[in-house]
């Protein structure tokens, strides 16, 4: 049958064969300095050959991929011009919030230049002052439009004395300081430390490893690097190949430090400055590493079928963060049990920990994993006073999901498969074979695959549904259960939290189902007394409150006169205290446990 194709179709499809002469025909170049470092400010030249059409879009974009918050880092862009070659101005406009469109560029080679204020040190957003410059590519530079799968150079000119530049770009050839990208999602994956920090390497899992250390700090480089190759090692045993051949962990050493964002080969970290030398805080800092290490496989390889190839300009939906970060929060402490860092007591108070943090938070009860794997972009990073009553962290219950779904498939092949097989076949299934991301369905196809059976309890409960996890289910297979040291005991609670501001005691939060939810007591209320007697938020040496010792001093049912300030009005509320909701769990081992569980507990502890 022969068609005719209307005048628009047609215009659609000239345009999208020009854009494909423009994008063959194009070279990309960037060069960053730093000419007011002091100052915080990037300065970036964008130089584009060979552009065929008569007006070209440059995009920045909105978000960094691993973190799911529209940041629009636009905000920090100044003085955006263009060029030619030849130094003629080319008329250039703000075309939307984040897209600047250059006209007369046909036949032209052109020079881009825009400045990036830079001053917000986390491990997603760029800083830069006199000391070192982070950059976060994804914030920084911008990209032709429909030019997403185009390489580009990065050449970086230090500023005054730096002189060592991390990044897990590669380096080109015969140029300074000049780093290649094959194409953007690459240039946005690859994070860069300049200034003058230290640095070791070390070697693990056939590839070699380098740390950036920023700010100083009390670390003990040798027992680092042991204890990361240790770590490296182990999840690397689990997919039986790591795929890359160099690695670089860029660490930031701060007053108070923390968090992490991973990349394709490298990842940065927040510690504290002087935590390496205070066990806890070590180990935490190695956890972390752990977590960060492990999205090498989990999201940036094997990953939901939304994240990847991105969108930039916006929301990338997925309900499956709970897989992708969650189960990342599941094998960080896993995988410090496994390499002896923690001994199988202490991980069991860490899981012990985590249980009581999902299974208290009111919003478990409200939003599935599922929901808060999409809201991610509207509500996890924003969170506000009502958000304990309302949602759940995706990190959080996902790593309880991960929990009891390796342990009911340890459970149902006997100890002879686990999570570790589920992770490894779909990283060799859709990774490594099909080169696409995981739909919801083809996950749980697989994991029922490995388990022998259905998981629609886990799933339909749990996962897309907000009922509490039968924790004594799945602990049972490895002869272990739950108490909750709570049950039974009638335990009064007001239901609100509360800090000084302006020396006056301001209720922070309200519980829901509590005294204070269910009589009117308001974030924001000033607390002045309960039944008379003033309120101040002071803790005994024992840290009890004294709004604890007037409550803990009634009983379930009793009534209790809170004098607020509201808005400047002075109001009494009767209040009616409630039985306190918390569950306080811990976990104990089986007595009569048998052979075949204490199998599946040494599996699954590395005992």
């Amino acid at each position: 049958m022969k068609k005719i194709l209307s005048h628009s179709l047609i215009y659609i499809l000239f345009m999208a064969l020009s854009t494909e002469e423009t994008l063959a025909q194009s070279e990309i170049n960037y060069v960053v300095s730093f000419p007011e470092a002091q100052a915080h400010y990037v300065d970036v030249e964008m130089t584009l050959k060979g552009i065929k059409s008569s007006y070209i879009d440059v995009r920045m974009p909105v978000w960094a991929p691993g973190s799911y918050l529209v940041r629009e880092f636009a905000k920090n862009v100044e003085g955006f011009s263009a060029k030619t070659s030849s130094n003629g101005t080319l008329s250039s406009n703000k075309a939307n919030k984040n897209t600047w469109r250059i006209s007369g560029t046909k036949n032209k080679d052109i020079r881009i230049n825009y400045r990036i204020y830079a001053f917000e040190l986390s491990v997603r957003t760029s800083f830069v002052d006199a000391a070192h410059a982070f950059l976060s590519t994804s914030g920084l530079f911008m990209y032709p439009e429909g030019q997403i799968k185009s390489p580009s150079t990065v050449t970086v000119k230090p500023y005054g004395n730096w002189k060592k530049i991390s990044t897990g770009l590669e380096p080109v050839k015969g140029k300074a300081n000049t780093f290649y990208a094959p194409d953007y999602d690459i240039l946005y994956d690859s994070p860069f430390e300049i200034g003058n920090h230290d640095t070791f390497e070390f070697d693990a899992a056939g590839v070699k490893h380098e740390v950036a250390m920023y700010g100083g700090g009390n670390y003990d480089k040798p027992r680092l690097a042991a204890d990361m190759t240790k770590i490296i090692e182990a999840e690397t045993s689990i997919f039986d190949e790591n795929p890359n051949k160099r690695y670089v962990f860029i660490v930031h050493n701060t007053l108070a430090g923390g968090g992490g964002l991973e990349h394709l080969n490298s990842t940065v970290l927040g510690a504290i400055r002087q935590g390496y030398n205070t066990e806890d805080s070590y180990k935490s800092f190695l956890g972390l590493v752990a977590h960060e290490y492990f999205h090498l496989w989990n999201v940036k390889r094997l990953r939901p079928q939304a994240l990847g190839p991105f969108d930039y300009s916006n929301e990338n939906y997925t309900t499956n963060l709970w897989i992708a970060e969650g189960f990342t929060a599941y094998y960080d402490n896993l995988m410090l049990r496994r390499t002896d860092i923690y001994s199988p007591e202490k991980y069991i108070e860490l899981l012990t920990g985590d249980i009581n943090t999902v299974e208290n938070q009111p919003g478990n009860r409200v939003q599935p994993v599922s929901e808060a794997s999409v809201d991610a972009w509207i509500k996890y990073y924003r969170p506000n006073e009502n958000s304990r009553n309302s949602t759940i962290s995706y990190y959080d219950k996902g790593a309880m999901i991960g929990l009891i779904m390796d342990l009911e498939i340890l459970g149902a092949t006997k100890g002879a498969k686990r999570l570790d097989d589920v992770l490894k076949a779909m990283y060799d299934e859709y990774y490594k074979k099909q080169k696409r991301g995981y739909t919801d369905a083809e996950f749980k196809a697989m994991a029922e695959k490995i388990a022998g059976k259905s998981l629609d309890e886990i799933y339909n409960k749990y996962i897309n549904g907000t009922e509490p996890i039968s924790f004594n289910s799945y602990l049972g297979y490895a002869g272990l259960y739950l108490v909750n040291d709570n049950a039974g005991k009638s335990i009064p609670t007001l239901g609100i939290a509360t800090a000084v501001r302006d020396g006056k005691l301001i209720i922070t939060s309200v519980q829901r189902g509590t005294a204070a939810w269910a009589d009117g007591l308001n974030v924001n209320d000033e607390l002045i007394a309960l039944d008379d007697y003033r309120m101040t938020g002071a803790a005994d040496p024992k840290g009890v409150t004294d709004i604890a010792r007037i409550v803990s001093g009634k009983k379930v049912g009793e009534k209790l006169k809170a004098t607020i300030s509201r808005d400047g009005i002075i109001q009494n509320i009767n209040v009616t205290l409630t039985q306190n909701p918390g569950a306080r769990y811990r976990i104990e081992v089986d007595k009569n446990t048998t052979a075949e569980q204490m199998e599946i507990r040494e599996k699954w502890l590395s005992l």
